[in-house]
């Protein structure tokens, strides 16, 4: 039986002979079901007209999204160390091509995700490369296939190998995380924040909201938390959940301003200046 895939956030269902009638994922206000209604594919399907990009952002981190793009446009980041490889995120196209890639680049020891709209097709990630996947224990109610490599955290940060460290932020999602890569940029740092802490489109400062589509923005409080949990660690650079959402420099200090300009304006105390 066929393991549906949702067209519009690309989750994937577990084995049914009909698709389902709604995907739980664009049902939640911080996702959408398209005009037209919910679309289903398989993942042979995607696998006919859509094929993997890759794009090394720096040494030992590779982006990999699809193209023409799907659901969301999810990309998913190969972060490569002495301790083994690890996947950050997930996007729901796994074809040969990705996986003989990757086996070539030493596999991966671990996938590590961010929240439940890049769960995609875990499943098969973890299959193909019998890896775990680690995930936030307080987002497990939105995951739709359940798979038995799936393992929880649920402490304020996460040993996942010796530099990297997973820090939960909560906001976008009560689970939603970070990946602190301390080898990263150079020795400086790089943090890996998906939509936790989403680079804007001038790349020199960050957003935070409940919902991106349906603009539904965090409290104050939420993303003065996110700041305090991020604020332990060093980085110079921050790498967010698509291809072109990079601040390459300077990136804690942008954070520290975001979050300032950011609860300003919430409490009505920032006018621009």
């Amino acid at each position: 039986m066929p393991a549906y895939i949702c067209t519009a956030c690309g989750t994937q269902y577990p084995p049914d002979e009909q698709p389902p009638q709604r995907c739980l994922i664009c049902d939640d206000e911080r996702q959408f079901v398209p005009p037209a209604g919910q679309g289903w594919t398989t993942l042979e399907k995607l696998c006919i007209g859509h094929a993997n990009a890759y794009r090394e952002h720096e040494r030992d981190l590779i982006g990999i999204g699809t193209q023409p793009a799907f659901a969301i446009g999810q990309r998913a980041l190969l972060i490569r160390t002495p301790h083994g490889n690890v996947l950050w995120d997930c996007i729901a196209l796994l074809d040969a091509a990705t996986i003989t890639l990757i086996k070539a680049l030493g596999g991966l020891k671990a996938i590590a995700i961010s929240h439940p709209h890049f769960y995609t097709t875990m499943g098969e990630w973890a299959r193909a490369f019998d890896a775990p996947v680690y995930l936030n224990a307080a987002d497990r109610a939105w995951i739709m296939r359940p798979h038995p490599g799936v393992t929880f955290w649920d402490e304020a940060t996460f040993n996942l190998l010796p530099g990297l460290t997973l820090i939960r932020c909560g906001g976008h999602f009560a689970g939603g995380s970070a990946l602190h890569w301390a080898a990263g940029a150079d020795g400086r740092g790089v943090l890996l924040t998906s939509d936790m802490a989403t680079v804007n489109t001038d790349r020199k400062s960050f957003t935070f909201m409940r919902s991106y589509p349906n603009m539904i923005p965090l409290s104050g409080r939420q993303v003065e938390a996110i700041g305090a949990a991020l604020a332990p660690f060093a980085f110079d650079r921050v790498y967010s959940h698509f291809f072109d959402r990079v601040i390459h420099a300077d990136a804690k200090a942008a954070l520290h301003h975001s979050v300032k300009r950011y609860v300003g304006a919430i409490n009505g105390a920032y006018d621009g200046s």
